[in-house]
């Protein structure tokens, strides 16, 4: 009885992300009956309007849908999800962790003990067809370069798409007016499709979650109609239609017409699906609108092609189908578009896209994103290509280009998974390129001949965009080398002793670095400069893993260098591609206490602390948030809870004194500019440390004396140190590097948020030491 009732509410949980999946993933596929037709029969086409060809186009349209969306995508792509997540970004993170081919060289062999790294089970196999690939990608540049430039390609389409899909939807679910009002001018109609782009955009600003649970109805009612509709034409005009499932007429089409007819729209077929969804309500809604549309048609061959769809409804039905079009178009706009922030956040976090800013628009939705930047050139640019084009026929043949090049790109990368993921060996990959790889290409070869009809545009948006992201990624690794092969000599810091040859002045000094080892040379810099520095010194490294999500008890690695009496530890904060930077809304006091914990791990597991070998770097581990603060030596106290100001400060048992009006409106500003002050509104629940005399019997008398050198250190104060950089190409450079470094990326830096801003460091507490590298 209770196993029953378990499958039954598994089966109730998979129905409801079903039915929610409808509004969020299908909004753009379920909208493409509305152009479809128009698009194929444009051109050449229109001049073969009789039964058989019609017969033909439905066979085409009805096995792509079946080969492609159905059997490719929801049976085979869908289970190479990474933890959840899809998309040509969610494969390349697959292939990164399986065969070392990123380019970024700051992974460590820790993150690979994270748990979503590899599946359950996962065990690697080698045989020799195997390993000479790997060795290939692993040991030529050129090649990973190239593969990373087939998914930046494929990810500026996906974004091209965000800007396609508002346009192409809206004004076809608008041009639905003609066919009512003859009067209604294309003009007229381009108007009110830019009035509401204007709104769809604007509305991003106070997210989607307030209407979201209106998006799944709405698609739902929507299909519903398309699939009624369907059926009402089929039996009202040509039940013969039925016979166009079979693949002979899709042969006898081709004969007859050639590869010209070969370009027919199917909508965006990237996104990650849901089976259930899909095989039990998409598509067979969108087999029985097609196969109705095409029975419609064949009787009436004088029908206005631009307005098939809506000749097709029944009179009595043409407003509701019109009100239930218009919503679903903008539901299908708004999933791209947020589709297309949470690419933007992928590219980077894996460094291939400026720093933008990035705000979470739902506190109950993970997902639901917004980037102002982005949103606004995406408004810009889709009215640019409403006014400019004011025609959904070039429209959706810029849209055709953009699917077969995504699909093209999917299909490849999915051939990589299938060799070095799954390990189904070299055969069948082989065969899924050559079974789906065809159909595409030949897909993408129709798609090409529409360049000259606006098929040009997300060429052009997607190479502008590849430019960005490459220029971007390509400086930042020159950038990390010149970190790697400039960092200052454990050894020598070893030899200066626990003065480091400076004066340590009290406090804690956060030294922010892109190195997951080692010492920056922004730290030689600095006390070069200034021969001073903080009484406790932690290195922060903050690094995207190639996986979505990083666990929060896992994301912390804390090591120490140095002995014990040097105070200095090194913290990586590790991120997931679709994690969010600075979420944490206490990070001070939560790197203090993950420091302490270290400490008392460290004693507990009886590490040294002192000799030679401390010096060396790598000891490294993964510190959770403690959950008995007691046992570490230290005690979490709460003051009056009325008191609502939010700044987390360390005490000791020592009082404070009376401070100035300077100290007090400057720690205003602390707690206005610090994270937590930031995320909880500018109220702060006051907390101190002090050591805990509780457990000071269990505690090793060196551990208790630095944890109260950190408690000290912690009520002295935090800054954070970070380098502010200028990159130059060396002189020795050639043109190219030269422009790209010099001027590109300088002006794409420039014109970017600062990483302070990024990682949310508060401005007040920051200091930047100005660094030139010469890359």
């Amino acid at each position: 009885m209770l196993q029953e009732r378990h499958w039954r509410s598994y089966y109730k949980h998979v129905l409801l992300l079903a039915y929610q999946s409808c509004g969020v993933v299908y909004g753009d596929l379920s909208t493409s009956p509305l152009y479809v037709y128009k698009s194929t029969f444009a051109g050449s086409l229109r001049r073969f309007e009789d039964e058989e060809t019609i017969f033909g186009v439905f066979s085409l349209v009805f096995w792509t849908i079946t080969l492609i969306p159905l059997l490719k995508y929801v049976f085979i792509v869908l289970s190479a999800d990474d933890n959840g997540e899809g998309g040509t970004f969610a494969l390349y993170s697959l292939l990164v962790r399986h065969a070392k081919i990123s380019l970024m060289p700051n992974q460590q062999a820790a993150d690979e003990e994270l748990s979503t790294y590899h599946k359950p089970g996962y065990a690697p196999q080698d045989t020799a067809i195997l390993r000479a690939l790997r060795r290939f990608l692993e040991n030529h540049s050129k090649s990973r370069t190239c593969l990373l430039l087939t998914v930046l390609f494929g990810a500026s389409l996906v974004i091209g798409d965000g800007v396609l899909t508002p346009a192409m939807s809206v004004m076809s679910s608008f041009s639905g007016l003609q066919v009512h009002s003859h009067t209604l001018t294309n003009g007229e109609v381009v108007i009110l499709s830019c009035i509401v782009l204007v709104c769809l955009f604007t509305l991003q600003h106070w997210g989607t979650h307030r209407v979201a649970f209106l998006f799944a109805p709405v698609i739902v009612t929507w299909l519903l109609l398309l699939g009624g509709t369907g059926v009402y034409n089929i039996i009202v005009w040509n039940p013969r239609v039925f016979y166009a499932l079979s693949p002979t007429y899709l042969v006898r089409f081709f004969m007859r017409t050639g590869t010209e007819a070969m370009f027919a729209d199917l909508g965006h077929f990237t996104a990650t699906s849901i089976r259930v969804a899909f095989v039990g309500l998409i598509y067979p809604c969108l087999v029985l609108q097609y196969m109705g549309q095409a029975a419609f048609l064949s009787k009436t061959p004088e029908c206005d092609i631009h307005f098939i769809f809506f000749k097709s409804i029944p009179v009595q039905l043409f407003w509701p189908v019109l009100v239930v079009a218009t919503l679903a178009s903008i539901v299908g706009s708004q999933a791209v578009i947020t589709a297309t922030f949470s690419i933007v956040r992928q590219c980077m976090a894996l460094g291939c896209f400026p720093r933008v800013k990035i705000v979470h628009t739902s506190s109950l939705i993970p997902g639901q994103i917004y980037s102002p930047e982005i949103n606004w050139l995406l408004m810009l640019v889709c009215l640019g290509v409403t006014v400019g084009f004011r025609d959904t026929m070039l429209i959706g043949n810029a849209y055709g280009m953009a699917c077969s090049g995504v699909m093209v790109v999917t299909t490849l990368l999915m051939t990589l998974v299938i060799i070095f993921v799954w390990q189904l060996g070299f055969i069948m990959a082989t065969l899924f390129l050559l079974a789906f790889g065809v159909v595409e290409a030949a897909y993408l070869s129709a798609a090409l001949m529409k360049v000259p009809q606006g098929g040009w545009l997300p060429l052009a948006l997607s190479l502008q965009f590849v430019a960005i992201m490459y220029t971007w990624h390509y400086g930042t690794r020159l950038k990390h080398s010149f970190d790697v092969q400039n960092k200052v000599s454990l050894r020598w810091i070893h030899a200066l002793g626990p003065s480091l040859g400076i004066v340590r002045v009290p406090g804690i000094g956060l030294i922010y670095s892109e190195l997951a080892s080692g010492v920056p040379a922004v730290f030689s810099h600095f006390v070069t400069n200034l021969p001073a520095f903080h009484q406790v010194l932690v290195f922060v490294c903050v690094k995207a893993v190639p996986v979505p999500h990083v666990c929060p008890e896992e994301r912390h690695l804390v090591g120490r260098i140095g002995p014990r009496d040097f105070h200095m530890f090194r913290c990586v904060v590790r991120y997931g591609y679709k994690d969010v930077l600075g979420e944490e809304s206490d990070f001070e006091n939560d790197l203090v206490l993950r420091i302490a914990e270290f400490v008392h791990m460290e004693a507990a597991d009886n590490r040294p602390s002192d000799g030679a070998a401390s010096a060396v770097e790598g000891r490294m581990s993964v510190v959770r948030r403690p959950g008995d603060l007691a046992r570490t030596g230290r005690l979490l106290v709460q003051e009056p809870a009325d008191e609502e100001s939010l700044v987390v400060r360390a005490a000791t048992a020592a009082t404070d004194g009376d401070k100035s009006d300077t100290l007090e409106s400057l720690q205003a500003i602390y707690e206005a500019e610090s994270p937590a002050g930031a995320a909880y509104g500018g109220r702060r629940q006051r907390v101190r440390f002090e050591l805990s005399d509780l457990a000071g019997e269990h505690v090793d008398p060196e551990v208790k004396a630095e944890l109260a050198a950190i408690v000290e250190a912690k009520h002295a104060g935090v800054a954070y140190i970070m380098g502010h950089s200028y990159i130059k190409a060396r002189k020795s450079s050639n043109v190219f590097k030269k422009f790209t470094i010099d001027i590109a990326y300088n002006f794409l830096r420039k014109n970017s948020r600062g990483p302070a801003v990024a990682l949310n460091i508060p401005h007040i507490s920051l200091i930047e030491v100005g660094m030139i590298y010469y890359v």
